[in-house]
């Protein structure tokens, strides 16, 4: 099954449990726009290389599209359409004025040079120009792409029509139109989450023991705010070389030092023991943080999942055949959709800034961030109480509903 294919499989049980309108349904299972583009640029030895990139916009009924774009040699347009539709749906749970879009370029950007990359980015994105823009589609940065390569597009697009304009894409560096506290949004939203999940469950957050799978920017944030902010015991952390494991707590901030000056990999971490990502997944703990990649909890390992509570930091990490797994067990899940949510949050508040030229003070960022997230977190609960299942589908009704609602206020034109 495909990614869009799995999405779509999620989608239809949320709207046939609400018995959502035919051709309501029909409408919301089909991107707006997809895009493809073909692009050359010149390589540092004067070669021409021929790139090719894609921008999906799913639905623009609730306010532009926005998503991330990624620089990765497995982008495929089924990914990306399936990713742009889980944004739609991110956005509408949290309740924020947007559509969901994302976007890919087929390419390696290690094997590029600076120079090569930027050329690549400036071309990628005066090709998808047509469609983006701050009152259109509002790019971030995904996998592979960081502020600097937002800051180029931002450029592009403000040499074309000749002033600068903050508001085109989110991401970017503060000293250019970015947010304070947008580095640790992502992880942030999985920690207020974690919180009102752990409150919930009646789990005492200063004796809750933690694993994170996953440990660049959302899983290292949110093992780090949990660690400092809720008191909790991060006892192991992975990356894609492997965990470590210490039973007393791991130290994050030092964990965070040791990564970053070891090539960026937590391997060889002295102050505790090395383990694999397949036993940091079963490890005996009250809180598993998959933060890594998608559909690393399967049929095969979801019998061995031992955490009372599972929070999606990554998007789609749980097939759906270990997430009816996961339910039979009565493990509380906080979906990818809702949880991972406070990145697309905090690029809301980074767009309005940018549109008013008004920035905000960090404090006043993250206590929007934890007010967003909390509401969204208790309309879901309600949701859940409303039509008797889990969390999962009770986010996509909440969402679906939104969305809907806003389709059938509109109208179909002309």
């Amino acid at each position: 099954m495909s990614l869009y294919e799995n999405a779509l499989k999620q989608f239809n049980k949320a709207a046939d449990l609400m018995n959502l309108d035919p051709g309501l349904k029909e409408v919301l299972s089909y991107p707006k726009r997809e895009l493809t583009v073909n692009f050359p640029v010149k390589m540092d030895n004067g070669e021409i290389r021929v790139f090719t990139g894609y921008r999906v916009q799913h639905n623009l009924s609730r306010g532009p599209a926005k998503g991330g774009i990624r620089y990765h040699p497995d982008v495929t347009l089924d990914e990306v359409k399936a990713l742009a539709f889980l944004m739609t749906w991110k956005c509408a749970v949290v309740n924020i004025p947007y559509g969901g879009a994302k976007g890919g370029v087929k390419v390696d950007p290690s094997k590029l040079s600076e120079d090569e990359l930027e050329r690549l980015s400036r071309r990628y994105f005066s090709e998808i120009r047509i469609i983006v823009g701050p009152d259109e589609d509002i790019p971030a940065p995904d996998v592979n792409t960081n502020p600097k390569v937002m800051a180029w597009y931002m450029d592009t697009y403000s040499m074309d029509v000749g002033h600068t304009v903050l508001s085109v894409v989110t991401g970017k560096p503060l000293d250019i139109g970015g947010s304070a506290g947008r580095l640790e949004a992502t992880g942030r939203g999985v920690r207020v989450v974690t919180e009102e999940a752990a409150n919930y469950l009646g789990l005492d957050t200063k004796n809750m023991t933690v694993a994170v799978q996953g440990f660049g920017n959302v899983g290292s944030h949110a093992a780090l705010l949990i660690s400092e902010e809720l008191g909790s015991k991060v006892v192991a952390v992975s990356d894609v070389n492997g965990g470590v494991y210490n039973p007393e707590g791991l130290d994050i901030e030092e964990l965070i030092a040791y990564r970053d000056s070891n090539g960026g990999t937590i391997k060889g971490y002295p102050k505790a023991e090395p383990i694999t990502n397949e036993e940091l997944l079963t490890m005996d703990v009250d809180v598993l943080i998959p933060a890594a990649l998608e559909n690393v909890i399967t049929a095969e390992n979801a019998e061995e999942i031992k955490a009372k509570l599972v929070v999606e930091g990554a998007n789609g990490p749980t097939t759906p055949e270990a997430d009816e797994i996961l339910q039979k067990k009565g493990i509380f899940v906080v979906p990818d959709i809702l949880a991972n949510a406070g990145g697309v949050t905090v690029s809301y508040f980074e767009w309005v800034q940018g549109l008013q030229w008004y920035f905000w003070e960090i404090d006043d960022v993250r206590k929007s961030l934890h007010k967003v997230m909390k509401n969204a977190f208790a309309d879901v609960m309600k949701a859940r109480a409303r039509f008797n299942c889990d969390m999962r589908s009770a986010a996509y009704t909440l969402a679906i509903e939104k969305v809907a609602l806003a389709t059938k206020l509109r109208g179909i034109y002309p």
